[in-house]
């Protein structure tokens, strides 16, 4: 093997988050490395706009993006998920290798086909690595998938402490120490040492225990509920008015249905649940989110969350369908819903007026519901 073979390739994902510290690390792990593209910018979605088609969705324009930035910064492969079904997620893959190639990039391009389950991902690291070291590929999927537990555990915490701190921006800085203790961790017993460290560093975060807090689900299209460019930072807007907010779609809920066994799963997984839940209004699976999307309504209303936000990419289908479907389900849910639909266009004032309004009829709604409530159990003593 000549110096050349021995040399470390680089492999290069698509932004979701901060999927990036999981993906990284299972990389790391089998001897390759990360290539990391900056974080998602207007620059990558203008890179991702002007090279796509007009009517794509806002996912695909952004991933198109980031791999541009990869492939100009030195990436040798870029990876990408693909998935089966309705969804246009499964032709991602070879509409943006086309893209790639009409632009003049010469690149190593790899799918990781989702539902593929622990097969898959095996699949996936022996190709990039060279290597078939069964054990080497469990260590390195099993981190990762830690990694992304303890990461969306983070993140509610985050939204947790954000709604109630008495200083603005103290809880997302003592997040973002934390991301760093978490991306440093590369075994089990750095794992659970970084697990203790980031909850102790969140609880510094100085909070008012008595503010008023609103509690709002956050559901949609995986995407734009999880990337906070794309979705222009909804969380930490929402924070900033005093709402605490619940991710419906998580990369770990994901974890749960397509890729742990079900021999090591705890309790009913997402998709479990909207089989469950979205049947009176929505028989079958459409494609996308839209079967989880609709039961996350019935399930926010059922817990008697005070709201929830469904967030879209346009032109997406499925979650155009799952819109449409809201208004049937007024019979039985009375919940506020606020739909909101994301492209490149979308602007942040309008978007944070919207928001804005929201937030006010919630808090009214529910001060009247409390003062409706104290009269009916005044009447009953």
């Amino acid at each position: 093997m000549g110096k050349e073979d021995k040399k470390k390739i680089k492999v290069a994902f698509p932004h979701m988050g901060n999927i990036w510290i999981a993906w990284a690390a299972a990389l790391r792990k089998v001897g390759v490395e990360p290539f990391i593209p900056p974080y998602t910018s207007k620059k990558t979605l203008s890179l991702g706009t002007k090279n796509s088609p007009e009517a794509i969705c806002l996912p695909y324009k952004l991933i198109l993006g980031n791999f541009v930035e990869a492939i100009e910064g030195g990436a040798d492969y870029v990876a990408m998920i693909a998935s089966p079904g309705c969804c246009r997620l499964g032709e991602y893959g070879a509409c943006i290798n086309n893209a790639l190639a009409d632009m003049g990039y010469k690149t190593n391009y790899i799918e990781l086909t989702l539902y593929d389950g622990i097969k898959g991902l095996f699949d996936f690291l022996k190709k990039v690595s060279g290597k078939n070291d069964p054990i080497l590929f469990t260590r390195a999927i099993l981190l990762a998938i830690r990694k992304v537990f303890l990461i969306d555990d983070l993140d509610r915490k985050l939204s947790y402490y954000r709604a109630r701190e008495i200083h603005q921006g103290d809880a997302e800085k003592h997040y973002h120490k934390c991301l760093r203790i978490i991306d440093a961790a590369m075994n089990t017993r750095e794992m659970n040492k970084a697990k203790k460290l980031v909850f102790e560093e969140m609880a510094k975060t100085e909070i008012d225990k008595n503010k008023e807090v609103l509690y709002v689900d956050i559901t949609g299209e995986i995407y734009l509920v999880c990337d906070r460019f794309s979705n222009q930072d909804i969380v930490k807007e929402l924070g900033k008015m005093g709402v605490e907010t619940r991710k419906s779609l998580t990369v770990s809920g994901f974890l749960k249905d397509a890729i742990i066994p079900k021999i090591f799963r705890k309790g009913e997984t997402h998709l479990q649940r909207a089989d469950r839940m979205a049947k009176p209004y929505l028989m079958r699976d459409i494609g996308g989110d839209a079967l989880e999307c609709v039961s996350d309504v019935a399930y926010a209303n059922e817990r008697g969350i005070d709201g929830i936000i469904h967030i879209s990419p346009f032109t997406c289908m499925p979650e155009i369908m799952s819109q449409n479907i809201f208004p049937a389900m007024r019979e039985n849910c009375d919940i506020p819903i606020l739909p909101l639909i994301m492209d490149e266009q979308t602007g942040k004032a309008g978007y944070l007026t919207r928001l804005e309004a929201f937030v006010d009829l919630m808090r009214r709604r529910k001060r009247k519901l409390a003062v409706e409530s104290k009269k009916q159990a005044d009447a009953v003593k």
